[in-house]
């Protein structure tokens, strides 16, 4: 093949009437590594929010946390944005495996403060960076009024993480599996899925649709976000794209980010099936 054409020069040629610059790592599970300025420092926005789960994963296993314990929203938890807790009022209490799953399917904010709160911030850093993460660091839990700056990371820490997770490495096979199902079921797929044919998502049937990604998104106005594992019929991979520098930084579907991103991952999918679970 003309060395020209390669996937990484053809996601680069699209990306370059993009207004933005896209942080990408891709893993094919084969020895095949597409990367584009992944480990340059983007902020997390709510991708975070997998890093926490995490550590809350890590705990459990240590036998130092519960996810049957009970938390309780306080007044300092509250904060406006993404999920559903702030329709309700201070004083609703929520077992620990609840919060946490409300953190990733709904990107509660609420429920990750009192996953934060929980954990304690110095513990998630801890655990971020046993599990070698050196570039990801919880700065802050989420008040917008007082904080700009949420979290920073790469997209190979990112991707690392889903890497292990998918491999049953990161904390343990059964913590692993347990996480990967909560991030199946993630509400947000603007930018990983966008384009992705619907027939290869949709079906009455759980057993008969093709395609499954668990995947955490993140939106600030500083950066978009995506990354997660794509499981097809021909084995999984991982996709991390972390955006930065966009001159726009309002919210809406048709974001350049959301737009690129998207182009982005149906290049990665069509390679990957066309090629029978390899991006090479």
């Amino acid at each position: 093949m003309d060395a020209r054409f390669t996937l990484e020069k053809r996601i680069e040629a699209e990306l370059k009437s993009y207004d933005g610059k896209m942080c990408i790592y891709a893993d094919d599970f084969h020895g095949n590594v597409l990367t584009i300025d992944a480990d340059e420092k983007v902020e997390t926005a709510s991708t975070i929010k997998v890093f926490i789960l995490a550590c809350l994963f890590d705990e459990v296993e240590k036998g130092r946390a519960s996810l049957e314990d009970m938390l309780t929203y306080q007044e300092e938890h509250a904060v406006d944005g993404s999920g559903v807790l702030c329709a309700l009022e201070p004083g609703a209490v929520l077992r620990v495996k609840d919060a946490a799953t409300l953190m990733i399917i709904v990107s509660d904010n609420i429920a990750t403060n009192m996953m934060i709160d929980y954990l304690g911030a110095d513990t998630i850093n801890a655990c971020i960076r046993k599990l070698g993460c050196k570039d990801t660091e919880l700065h802050n839990s989420i008040h917008f009024d007082r904080y700009d700056k949420l979290g920073t990371t790469t997209a190979s820490d990112y991707a690392g993480m889903f890497i292990r997770m998918a491999k049953g490495e990161l904390i343990s096979p059964q913590a692993d599996s347990k996480m990967i199902e909560i991030l199946k079921k993630q509400h947000y797929n603007s930018m990983i899925t966008r384009n992705f044919p619907p027939v290869y998502m949709d079906s009455d049937n759980a057993d008969e649709v093709l395609i499954h990604v668990a995947s955490k998104s993140g939106s600030m106005d500083a950066c978009r976000n995506d990354g997660g594992v794509i499981y097809t019929p021909y084995g999984p991979y991982v996709l991390v794209m972390l955006n930065k520098e966009f001159g726009d930084a309002m919210y809406y579907p048709d974001h350049p980010a959301t737009v690129f991103g998207a182009k982005v991952s149906r290049m990665l999918l069509d390679q990957f099936l066309a090629l029978e679970g390899r991006f090479l």
